[in-house]
């Protein structure tokens, strides 16, 4: 297994400070090439998000290069889980001391995915970025943790209704600002020719599930100079329809 990768972020045409935070690490391994994607979207207004996001993504950044090649030997993946989970629990309580320090509220989403050669693949995920993969249609594979996310699921709004609620950006949980987080853990495995877009909640709410799909179809992403120009002119997209969040994107495609 081979994968490109591009990862693409823009303060966008309102806010004073970039809060999202991206990762792309990849290692060749004796299970094959190993793949680790984050996106983590900060709140807290200015910088305060960019430090809860860029936290994160040092704690996951250092299990990487320290903890997972024991991981791998082991070949346990349930082990993965069980770290990680720890990982988001000490993240939670360290950005909320900081939080009550400094006596500012301050929180991020998590969404990350990792592939490990052809056979496993684990996305765990707190908040509204999301992750989708694209193959022959396009699937969204995490499940928005938002007060409107919720009430899709129960029926009680559309989808379409969903998009233009004034409460979409309203999170049931984040990292260092809910109490207790319990993230959502999707299991898998990687197929050649799939993508994976990983995005921040500001990449998604201006454009259509069919327009993403028709960027980033697999057949046309020949290499990661197409990837990075398409990403790009769909955070261009964004910003003309007036988004007004950090618009961030991050691609995955698996040889």
């Amino acid at each position: 297994m081979d994968v490109l990768t591009v990862a693409v972020t823009d303060i966008g045409i309102r806010k004073a400070a970039n809060e999202d935070s991206l990762l792309v690490k990849i290692a060749d391994t004796s299970r094959g090439k190993v793949v680790l994607a984050i996106i983590a979207d900060g709140m807290g207004g200015l910088s305060k998000g960019e430090l809860a996001s860029a936290s994160v993504i040092r704690a996951f950044s250092a299990w990487f290069d320290h903890e997972l090649p024991d991981q791998l030997a082991a070949g346990d993946w349930d082990e993965l889980q069980y770290r990680w989970e720890r990982m988001i629990k000490e993240q939670n309580h360290r950005i909320a001391e900081y939080g009550r320090s400094e006596r500012i509220q301050l929180g991020t989403t998590l969404t990350a995915l990792l592939l490990i050669g052809d056979q496993f693949r684990l996305i765990v995920h707190v908040g509204d970025s999301r992750v989708y993969r694209i193959h022959e249609g396009i699937e969204i594979l995490t499940d928005d943790q938002t007060v409107v996310g919720r009430d899709v699921k129960r029926g009680l709004l559309t989808p379409e209704q969903a998009r233009i609620d004034p409460r979409r950006n309203v999170l049931l949980q984040c990292i260092g600002a809910s109490r207790l987080v319990e993230p959502d853990y999707i299991y898998g495995r990687p197929l050649p020719g799939e993508v994976y877009v990983l995005c921040s909640d500001g990449f998604r709410h201006m454009v259509s599930d069919e327009e993403i799909f028709s960027a980033f179809r697999p057949v046309e992403l020949a290499d990661e100079s197409v990837m990075e120009q398409r990403a790009r002119a769909m955070v261009e997209l964004n910003k003309q329809r007036q988004e007004t969040d950090n618009i961030s994107v991050l691609l995955v495609k698996i040889q």
